[in-house]
């Protein structure tokens, strides 16, 4: 059995690990990233996790703060910088997940965190998703990720949910290094992030 003390192990010893693994790339993304957006390299955002337990999610900034005239946030297309693009696109915006990993808020694997304003969205099989820590990476990213409908992402989490084993984690992991190689799926065709989830059989995406 995949015990979940096994996984959280795991994900902790290959969360610290790739910390130093790539601890150059991550303190150079953050450099540079630190001068272009006036000193405000991260991005944070606070999402439901594990039992829907709230966390703070960390990622590399790749939007500007740019308003229209009454004040309000342009759309995220509007707002992704050409470097911002190119961090989302080669994936590097995650990496900072990693610490959200090693503290226990998150997985490597599993499913998306999403925003808190989804909770009351969600049926009661879609709210399933809650049961396991969120991930990185997880079943809907390399099927997909936000070029699929939303009742097809969240199928494709209960289904990680219902068959989480140490055999899915590694093929998810493997699908997931394919997929950033060959930057597949990274953004919805009509937005630079997945369109709003509406709620259930209400989503345009």
């Amino acid at each position: 059995m995949y015990a979940k003390h096994i996984k959280r192990s795991i994900d902790f010893l290959l969360s610290l690990f790739g910390l130093v693994l790539i601890s150059p790339i991550f303190m150079g993304v953050g450099i540079f990233l630190y001068f272009v957006t006036n000193g405000k390299p991260f991005f944070t955002q606070v999402r439901p996790g594990l039992n829907e337990n709230l966390f703070r999610l960390f990622k590399f900034k790749t939007m500007n703060e740019k308003v229209d005239k009454e004040g309000n946030l342009l759309p995220d297309k509007e707002r992704l910088t050409k470097i911002g693009r190119f961090i989302r696109s080669t994936s590097l915006d995650e990496l900072p997940q990693l610490l959200n990993v090693l503290k226990g808020d998150m997985s490597l694997i599993g499913p998306r965190p999403l925003l808190i304003k989804y909770l009351d969205r969600y049926s009661k099989e879609q709210a399933r998703r809650h049961e396991v820590r969120p991930g990185i990476t997880g079943w809907a990213q390399v099927n997909g990720r936000n070029n699929i409908s939303w009742e097809r992402k969240l199928e494709l989490d209960n289904y990680y949910v219902n068959n989480i084993s140490f055999k899915l984690d590694f093929k998810i992991i493997v699908l997931t290094l394919i997929k950033v190689v060959k930057r597949e799926g990274i953004n919805g065709s009509n937005s630079a992030t997945s369109e709003e989830f509406l709620g259930n059989y209400k989503s345009n995406k």
